[in-house]
């Protein structure tokens, strides 16, 4: 692809800054300040916070580490879509109205560092801080992720060398973030959801439909052992079966610590709309991810097996044949490699609505959460707004060093270990300060620590060290974020019951966040 892809990228991108400009400009006319840039006045519809969630979520190891997984190992990998799904539908209906109602009467919070602060009415800013600086080491790691991935396919479209291309969607992202805050990152995230949705409902079916034609000729495949088995251990390796599972479902407490899924549930408008919300919201991700199974399963079959480190392009590569075919069997070649560039723009859609959200998060941190209330407490929103713009550039510039490291181990490493350290971090917390009314701030604060440690632990020891994964050191193989959320629920529990009782006005406050906002109870 040439001049005909880079023409569909080049539309694709003109939309996503048309959106930043429109937004930048609506801000500059409202005088707008630091709730409108970081929370969208809290004024986002059902729609688009359904989808701009399922976006931000489903970056792109979605459409290519998830199904590159799949197409690789098998259906042995099904278990973390369905962990996943599992997670998605428990934080729409458990986390996101109570986190929502709890965050606005919690002192109007707009950052989750500032909700678990407001919600035990502390002055302290301890606990505001560390999870601060948490969001931008990880956020550093997970944006890398989307950048590593709009390299990757740069390259399949264009040919530009992948490095340059990382610096190109960097830039972009960095641009339309910095110019129109949380509406422009919603509102891009909603139409990227719409483009990953419609590209993945197409693909796998216009694939399944070539292969039943006459003139398909299916390429030789050697399918790994169980390739087609649930438990792909079988039955001399009941192991392999069980942490596949395991890690399968460990998957889906993330959602409880995600902190660019759990503030698109604050941005909500209202209770009635949130009801709506959880309803596209899940029908969204099943849909999402029963169509990223089918890309992993049907590549097998389509593409043959794959070269060796190559698995992640599955959905790359399966856009390119097809197109390929429509483009000699009806003559307009040059349309269909424009509609080929079009859909690989749903990958870049998929990168770049994650990576955006995971930039303003960070950039709310550091303004909110630290710039404030550490170094300038008497700074302006608009200042605010600046110091948070330039966090957003520093991030961006590391994320990229990460992405182009030679060492780099790919998307669905990258998008694991972030992952993990929040899920571990940050999902027993949230869980407990929604449904726990004994809670302490201090609990709080050090099981944030411990389940970030720990993760990073595990991981390290996993992952970096050259520890023989034999006898008991097998329990390495376990995803890290499962170790992490445990040892962070026990030390948040037993801190909390160590401590001294929350105050009588965190109770009250604790007990009026369970029931609907008196203005919206219709």
């Amino acid at each position: 692809m040439q001049w005909e892809g880079l023409g569909a990228v080049g539309v694709y991108f003109l939309a996503i800054i048309g959106i930043g400009i429109y937004f930048f400009s609506k801000s500059l006319k409202n005088d707008a300040g630091e709730k409108e840039y970081f929370l969208g006045g809290r004024s986002m519809n059902a729609w688009v916070s359904a989808l701009s969630a399922g976006a931000s979520d489903m970056s792109a190891w979605v459409l290519m580490g998830l199904p590159g997984a799949i197409y690789l190992l098998g259906m042995g990998q099904i278990w973390i879509a369905i962990g996943l799904l599992a997670g998605t539908i428990a934080a729409w209906l458990l986390v996101a109205p109570k986190l929502r109602r709890f965050s606005i009467l919690a002192g109007d919070a707009i950052t989750i560092p500032q909700f678990l602060t407001n919600r035990f009415l502390t002055r302290s800013k301890s606990l505001q801080i560390i999870a601060a600086l948490i969001f931008m080491i990880t956020y550093c790691i997970y944006a890398a992720s989307s950048i590593y991935a709009c390299g990757l396919v740069f390259h399949a479209i264009i040919g530009v060398d992948p490095k340059n291309a990382m610096a190109v969607a960097a830039a972009v992202i960095v641009f339309y973030t910095f110019l129109g805050g949380y509406q422009a990152v919603c509102w891009t995230d909603f139409f990227q959801g719409m483009l990953m949705l419609g590209a993945l409902m197409a693909i796998p079916l216009i694939a399944f439909l070539l292969m039943q034609s006459n003139g398909f000729v299916q390429p030789e495949s050697a399918y790994p052992a169980n390739y087609f088995h649930w438990f792909p251990g079988g039955a001399n390796d009941h192991w392999t079966s069980i942490y596949n599972v395991v890690n399968g479902f460990t998957w889906g407490l993330g959602y409880f610590g995600m902190p660019h899924i759990l503030i698109r549930y604050f941005a909500v408008k209202s209770e009635k709309e949130m009801r709506k919300s959880q309803i596209i919201g899940c029908f969204w991700i099943t849909v999402i991810l029963l169509m990223t199974v089918l890309v992993g399963l049907l590549g097998r079959s389509y593409l043959g097996a794959p070269a060796a480190g190559n698995e992640q392009m599955v959905f790359v590569n399966m856009i390119h044949k097809i197109f390929d075919w429509i483009g000699s069997a009806t003559g307009f070649v040059s349309l269909s490699i424009f509609c080929a560039g079009l859909l690989l723009s749903a990958i870049l859609a998929a990168s770049m609505s994650s990576a955006d959200s995971q930039l303003l998060l960070s950039s709310s941190a550091f303004a909110s959460d630290i710039y404030k209330p550490v170094f300038r407490k008497q700074a302006s929103d608009k200042e605010m707004l600046w110091a948070g713009r330039i966090i957003v550039l520093i991030i961006a510039v590391v994320a990229y060093l990460i992405a182009v490291n030679p060492d780099c181990k790919g998307i669905m490493s990258l998008v694991s270990c972030a992952w993990g350290a929040f899920g571990a971090a940050f999902g027993p917390v949230i869980l407990l300060a929604l449904y726990w009314k004994r809670l302490t701030c201090l609990g709080a604060a050090v099981g944030i620590a411990v389940g970030f440690v720990v993760d990073a632990f595990w991981y390290t020891a996993a992952n970096v060290l050259t520890i023989p994964h034999t006898g008991i050191m097998k329990m390495l193989d376990i995803y890290e974020l499962l170790p992490g959320f445990l040892c962070g629920l026990l030390a948040t529990v037993i801190v909390s019951k160590l401590d001294k009782a929350p105050s009588k006005e965190v109770c009250e406050l604790f007990d009026k966040a369970s029931q609907p906002l008196a203005d919206e109870s219709k």
